[in-house]
């Protein structure tokens, strides 16, 4: 049983860190998911577990730990379904070239990279337990990821979201993010398949199946709650309820078929209908519980499997510095280049290598799958998630200094955005609210 003492006591300070942390990374002009982010790691043994030792064994005994990730991975389960909610495949049709040609490059020059990196890290930061072909993969797809949440409030707070830069911006983000899941999809499928008893054919048909069950019969059957929503104006809480079951149920279908729970509440989302008043409605619904409750609890879980402590040595460190390196060559070089060659001005092409180069939470995430299923060990799962927050953090003052206002001005007016709302990690595409 729960100590719910401990555990009521344990949300009561991450949510407060996750606040003061948040409030204070606004004032040096960074999203307030980033303030987050960083909370995380200082309540874990990083920080606290190292200059407090005692007081972080009473608030986070290993035993409370499975409850409190129980509820940050709900969290970060509706999460993954607004994510998906957010992306329009109709929307990336009609992108322009520049578009096209960023998305691909941003995509294939930082797994390139990460490959051959691979090849250097594999013999000191892996073992035979895990096949050189999937570290390799698992590199490729956790240095491929931008983060949606991130980019976006960068856009907003620059009053960006609908200028030229913004919606390549956003068209690459989503292209990268669904490339690199599938990537991890098929991971996930090879490791859980060999460790299992089911063929991995029997696994990839079941997958198939299902994919063509919710494209082709579920996305028809959820065009009723748009039309419920545009008659009434609103829906209902018992249609709501069935919403979210609905999600929770794809989320248990793809665990069960041996991929993992996040991909099947991503895939609730994208076949969700995308008229932008509807999707700011769900949006709506989801936020207090989802973006201030549940995923303040997914970045201190994080922070506690992160030790930065187990970086030893100048070996250790010089590993960290060249992941951080090749993972922003990969990321900003290739994206910035590829906007360069289609015709961009070095400034946008530049801003727009910058705001790709974010990881954030979508790469804390797939950070996470990577260590539950052992695909990365301990010291290099803290090593990435260092990489994902510097990447991350740099991406407002590269920004400032590279597009400055006075050279590069919105084309539309200012996007408000309401302090401490779902618009602070849910962001808005030039359709609507999306993840």
């Amino acid at each position: 049983m729960p100590n719910l003492f401990n555990l009521v006591l344990q949300i009561t300070v991450i949510l407060a860190v996750c606040r003061v942390m948040g409030r204070l990374f606004r004032r040096f002009h960074q999203p307030r998911v980033v303030g987050e982010m960083f909370a995380g790691i200082l309540l874990g043994p990083s920080l606290l577990g190292w200059i407090a030792p005692q007081f972080s064994a009473y608030l986070f005994p290993p035993a409370s730990l499975g409850f409190l990730n129980a509820l940050s991975q709900v969290g970060v389960v509706i999460f993954m379904f607004l994510v998906g909610l957010g992306i329009d495949p109709k929307e990336l049709k009609h992108q322009s070239h520049s578009a096209v040609l960023v998305s691909h490059v941003s995509i294939t020059a930082p797994f390139v990279l990460a490959s051959l990196l691979a090849l250097y890290l594999y013999p000191g930061l892996s073992d035979d337990s895990v096949s050189f072909t999937n570290f390799a993969l698992f590199m490729g797809a956790a240095m491929s990821v931008t983060a949606f949440p991130v980019l976006a409030r960068i856009l907003i707070e620059r009053d960006l979201m609908k200028s030229s830069l913004g919606t390549v911006a956003i068209a690459c983000a989503a292209v990268d993010d669904v490339t690199g899941w599938c990537i991890l999809a098929y991971i996930v499928v090879l490791i859980r398949a060999a460790h299992g008893t089911t063929s991995i054919w029997v696994t990839l048909g079941g997958i198939l199946v299902f994919a063509l069950i919710m494209i082709y019969g579920v996305r028809f059957l959820l065009r009723d709650f748009e039309r419920t929503f545009h008659k009434y104006g609103e829906i209902s809480e018992n249609r709501m309820a069935f919403l979210i079951l609905m999600a929770l149920a794809s989320a248990l279908c793809t665990e069960r078929l041996g991929i993992h729970l996040l991909f099947g509440s991503f895939l609730m989302g994208a076949i969700m209908p995308k008229e932008p008043k509807f999707v700011r409605y769900v949006l709506d619904r989801f936020e207090t519980v989802t973006i201030t409750l549940l995923l303040p609890l997914f970045f201190a879980f994080t922070g506690l499997r992160t030790n930065v402590g187990l970086l030893k040595g100048p070996a250790m460190w010089f590993y960290c510095a060249l992941i951080i390196l090749v993972a922003a060559a990969g990321k900003l070089g290739g994206s910035m280049a590829a906007a360069r060659l289609s015709g961009m001005a070095w400034r946008e092409a530049a801003g727009l290598g910058t705001l790709m180069n974010t990881r954030g939470l979508m790469g804390l995430v797939i950070l996470d799958i990577g260590l539950d299923i052992k695909i990365i060990s301990p010291a290099l799962f803290s090593m990435m998630v260092v990489m994902a927050l510097v990447t991350t953090f740099m991406a407002t003052p590269l920004l400032d200094w590279i597009c400055p206002d006075r050279i590069l001005r919105p084309e539309f007016g200012k996007i408000p955005a309401k302090e401490g709302s779902l618009e602070s990690t849910i962001i808005e595409s030039p359709r609507g609210w999306v993840a």
